[in-house]
């Protein structure tokens, strides 16, 4: 059983008692970080529409976004220092491992949204937290494919969504480094740093380009996913929504570089990911009708949307179609609904203390 599916327990079984703090500790995994991405692509996504929004509701959002990865900093370190046995079992579950990559996108996240809404000392913040994400995200894209080839027992035909999770992370350096960029000395240190999200772009695309099949593959051949997995669907949107979202960040940097192949790429891309969605959403749907309840994948509904808010916004810069305008706000008001239903069902998760979940042997 994965770590997400413990907060969705069968029907059948009676309700858990209330976990001691201790217990609580041990049972806190890497996929909790997914709430911080879930929580700062809204404001950042909010940030790149071209229909006004309100700024305090983006910034209050924001603010807990930061006080959110601040907390969980400290909490994770808490439970390596505390739980290290565990800690340690959580990288060798090939559910778990994956999700390493969410502590790298959690800080670029954060940090993307400071410089996106002009947050005072915005530039420093993101700057340290690009950095930090950055180098966390790379370990994490090949220490991952290292323990799963290495170390995990993967049975044939268990490819999940999830497996995007660390090699998406570099692209989300990708996308947020041409803005940090502007804020760099000119000459090689700028350059440098654009090619360098360039050369992030095309290693965390070409490696989507290895899991996607295998995803699919699992899909055909063995059918829907387990209910509470069914939600991690939505991860496969993060690779094509984040990866036009670099390209027109890049292209906003260098026009003369960047700008044809933004809009050569992000056209058809996006147009799979709305196919994707419209799948996606279908299979969602069936699963809850077969009784899905909460589960902390849900937050998988969150951050891929938005970034598929961004890159359309990032079209609608680029071609100036009033349709990606019109797209990108849809797919905004979904965005919100997402994240207002997980953050309410974790929220009460919290505080009924059903979250985090003790890890069961």
């Amino acid at each position: 059983m994965t770590l997400d599916a413990h907060t969705q327990a069968p029907a059948h079984e009676p309700p858990m008692a209330r976990p001691a703090p201790a217990a609580r500790l041990r049972g806190l995994g890497p996929n909790w970080y997914a709430s911080v991405m879930g929580t700062a692509i809204v404001p950042t996504a909010g940030a790149a529409l071209s229909v006004p929004v309100p700024r305090a509701p983006l910034l209050a959002v924001w603010a807990l976004s930061a006080a959110m990865l601040a907390v969980l900093l400290v909490a994770r370190a808490a439970h390596w220092a505390r739980h290290p046995d565990q800690a340690r079992a959580h990288l060798l579950d090939p559910a778990v491992a994956p999700f390493y990559g969410c502590t790298s996108m959690a800080l670029l996240a954060v940090g993307g949204g400071a410089l996106a809404l002009r947050v005072p000392g915005g530039v420093a913040v993101d700057a340290v937290l690009w950095s930090a994400g950055t180098a966390v995200g790379l370990a994490a894209a090949v220490a991952v494919p290292y323990l799963m080839i290495t170390r995990h027992a993967i049975e044939p035909g268990t490819a999940s969504p999830v497996w995007l999770l660390p090699v998406v992370a570099p692209m989300v350096s990708a996308a947020l480094g041409p803005p940090l960029a502007a804020h760099a000395p000119e000459g090689q240190p700028r350059q440098a740093l654009l090619l360098g999200c360039f050369a992030l772009f095309g290693a965390s695309l070409l490696t989507t380009f290895l899991i996607l099949p295998a995803v699919f593959s699992r899909l055909t051949h063995h059918g829907p996913l387990p209910l509470a997995l069914t939600p991690t669907l939505f991860l496969v949107l993060g690779p094509l929504g984040q990866s036009t979202t670099a390209l027109g960040n890049l292209a906003d940097a260098a026009p003369g570089d960047f700008a044809s192949l933004a809009v050569l790429y992000g056209v058809p891309v996006i147009g799979f990911a709305l196919l994707w969605l419209a799948l996606s959403t279908a299979l969602v749907v069936r699963a809850a009708r077969r009784g899905m309840g909460f589960a902390m994948t849900w937050w998988a509904f969150t951050f891929p949307v938005g970034t598929c808010v961004t890159g359309t916004a990032s079209l609608a810069r680029h071609t100036g179609l009033d349709a990606f305008d019109w797209l990108s706000v849809a797919l905004y008001a979904l965005l919100v609904a997402a994240w207002a239903a997980a953050a309410v069902r974790t929220a009460g998760g919290l505080v009924s203390g059903a979250l985090p979940a003790a890890p069961r042997r």
